[in-house]
């Protein structure tokens, strides 16, 4: 999986990784800072970290002897286009459209 898409929505798709992106929305943090919230390992943790890096939506640098991590926010900008391009439809009446199905295809079963 090498498509920037593709990777930020699998690294969004676990709950742990979306909680650690709204943390790093407040400040930089220590990967220890990060941890702290969760029930989980540090090493956990970093592997939860080491994804979210690879879909380039945080950064890691070494300060010190510190691991800090730092939202990119661009990141998620190609993965934002491509949803508020689905803005464009209208929701659909299931109820309406229901009614539509029997009314032209009469005796079908919708099931």
């Amino acid at each position: 999986m090498t498509d920037p898409l593709d990777l930020a929505f699998s690294a969004l798709a676990d709950p742990t990784r979306r909680a650690i992106l709204a943390l790093l929305l407040e400040d930089d943090m220590a990967v220890t800072d990060v941890a702290e919230p969760f029930a989980m390992s540090l090493a956990a943790i970093s592997k939860h970290l080491n994804i979210l890096s690879r879909a380039g939506l945080i950064s890691q640098e070494r300060r010190g002897r510190v691991k800090w991590c730092k939202l990119e926010p661009g990141a998620l900008k190609c993965a934002s286009v491509w949803m508020q391009s689905f803005g464009q439809f209208e929701p659909v009446n299931l109820d309406a459209f229901e009614k539509f199905l029997e009314t032209e295809l009469p005796g079908e079963a919708c099931d």
